[in-house]
C-alpha cells in the first residue's frame, strides 16, 4: 500500500506498537461490561468502538510526529512550555473533587466534550525541554546556580502544580528527570541536593495541606491511606482493589479462563484502565502476563538501540527521554496489579482505555521513531555518498 512507503523509522517499534494497540481491544471489550452492568455506562460495542477511535487517532499523532525532523522539538518545548504551564494552572484552579478528595488532573475540551489530562502532556513537554538543555551544556562545566532558572525552576514549578491532584504522576515525572539529567551527564553531587529539595518539598506540602486541609480536601489523607494500605500486612477495606485484582490473577493460572472469561472484572473497579492488567492475566494466564511483559521490555531494547545509535546529544537524550517513561509506567501499573507497588492510578500503556493516556503515549513514541528516522536518513546518505555512481553523477 502507497501509505507504507511513507512510514519510516525503527520497524520493530512501530510492529510492537502496532501489536499492542491490536491486542488491547480484546481485555477492553472485556473489561468494558463492568462500565456498562455495574457502572450502568453506555454499551460494550461503543466503548470498543469508542477505543477504536482514541487509537486511531493516537495512530495518525504518531504518524504525523514522526514525519517532523527531530531538532524541530527543540524551539517546540520551549514554545510549549508556557503553555502547558498555564494548561496546569487553570486545570488546578478548577478545584475539581470526586468522593471528597482534589482531582483536579483534567479539563474539558470545548466542542468536542472529552476530557483532557494536561500533566500527561507537561510531562512529555518536560522530558523534551530537559533534553534541549542538557545537550547545551554537554560540553561544559556548570554550576548548580546556573541552571536553577533555565532548568530546575520549570521542573520543581511543574511537579507543585501536578502534586496536589496526582501524586504519582508528580512523583513519577520527578524520578524520570533525575533519571534523565543523570544520564545526561549533570552533576550527581547536584542531584542529591536536588532531592534533598524535592523531599523537603513535599513535606513542606503536607505540613501546608495538614494545617489548611481546605486547600487540597483530604488529598494527603488518600495517599497516607494508601501507604498504610500497602505496608499492613492485615487486609482492610481500603485494599479492596488489589485483594480483587490477585484473586484474578491466582484464578487465571498458566493459561487462564479465555477471552472475555472473567470474572473480577464485575467486582474489580477500574478494571478496563489502572487494573486491565489483572483482568489480562486472569483471561490469558500467567503466559499471557509474561508475553506482555515481554513486549514492552522489547520496546525498551529497541529505545535504547534507536538512542545509542543516534548522533546527536539532543537525539539521545530526547529518545531515552521520552521513550523510557512508557516502558516504566507499564512495570508500575504491573508491580500494582501483584501488590509490589502501592495504588497509584497509573494506566497500562497503549492497552488500557482512555483518550489521554494513549494520546500522549502516540506522542512519545512518534518522537522515538522521528530519532530513529533522521537515522536512517543519514545511513542512506552515507551509503550514497559511498557509491561510485552517485559520486560521479554528483561531479557531472
Amino acid at each position: 500500500m502507497k501509505i507504507f512507503s511513507h512510514i519510516q523509522g525503527d520497524k520493530v517499534i512501530w510492529a510492537v506498537v502496532a501489536l499492542l494497540a491490536l491486542f488491547s481491544f480484546l481485555p477492553v471489550y472485556s473489561a468494558s461490561s463492568n462500565l456498562v452492568y455495574v457502572v450502568g455506562n453506555g454499551t460494550t460495542m461503543g466503548h470498543l468502538v469508542k477505543h477504536a477511535l482514541l487509537l486511531f487517532l493516537g495512530f495518525g499523532i504518531i504518524y504525523g510526529v514522526h514525519r517532523i525532523p527531530t531538532h524541530y522539538f527543540k524551539g517546540l518545548s520551549i514554545i510549549a512550555m508556557p503553555v502547558v504551564l498555564a494548561l496546569l494552572v487553570y486545570t488546578l484552579a478548577q478545584g475539581t473533587t470526586i468522593g471528597g478528595a482534589n482531582a483536579s488532573r483534567w479539563i474539558r475540551l470545548p466542542l468536542v466534550g472529552i476530557t483532557f489530562q494536561t500533566s500527561t502532556l507537561a510531562s512529555v513537554v518536560l522530558m523534551v525541554y530537559i533534553a534541549r538543555y542538557l545537550s547545551k551544556i554537554k560540553d561544559r562545566e556548570i554550576t548548580f546556580k546556573e541552571s536553577i532558572l533555565p532548568l530546575w525552576s520549570p521542573v520543581f514549578l511543574m511537579v507543585m502544580l501536578i502534586l496536589p491532584a496526582n501524586f504519582s504522576t508528580a512523583a513519577i515525572l520527578f524520578f524520570m528527570v533525575l533519571v534523565l539529567c543523570f544520564l545526561g551527564g549533570y552533576p550527581l553531587k547536584y542531584l542529591t541536593g536536588v532531592v534533598g529539595i524535592g523531599m523537603l518539598g513535599l513535606l513542606l506540602f503536607v505540613l501546608v495541606a495538614k494545617a489548611a486541609p481546605d486547600l487540597f480536601p483530604n488529598r494527603v489523607d488518600t495517599w497516607m491511606n494508601r501507604l498504610e494500605s500497602f505496608w499492613d500486612p492485615a487486609d482492610t477495606e481500603a485494599d479492596y482493589q488489589i485483594e480483587k485484582a490477585k484473586i484474578a490473577i491466582a484464578s487465571g493460572g498458566l493459561v487462564g479462563n479465555g477471552a472475555g472469561k472473567s470474572v473480577m472484572k464485575n467486582f474489580l473497579p477500574q478494571s478496563s484502565s489502572d487494573f486491565i492488567y489483572a483482568i489480562i492475566v486472569e483471561e490469558y494466564g500467567l503466559i499471557g502476563g509474561f508475553s506482555l511483559m515481554f513486549f514492552y521490555m522489547l520496546l525498551l531494547f529497541r529505545i535504547v538501540v534507536v538512542a545509542n545509535a543516534n548522533t546527536s546529544v539532543f537525539g539521545k537524550l530526547l529518545v531515552v527521554g521520552v521513550g523510557l517513561p512508557i516502558v516504566f509506567q507499564a512495570l508500575i501499573n504491573m508491580a500494582v496489579a501483584v501488590e509490589l507497588f502501592p495504588v497509584t492510578g497509573q494506566t497500562l500503556p497503549l492497552i488500557s482505555s482512555g483518550g489521554t493516556s494513549i494520546w500522549m503515549t502516540c506522542l512519545a513514541i512518534g518522537i522515538v521513531l522521528s530519532a530513529s528516522r533522521k537515522r536512517e536518513q543519514e545511513e542512506e546518505k552515507e551509503v550514497d555518498e559511498n557509491n561510485p555512481l552517485e559520486v560521479l553523477s554528483g561531479q557531472l
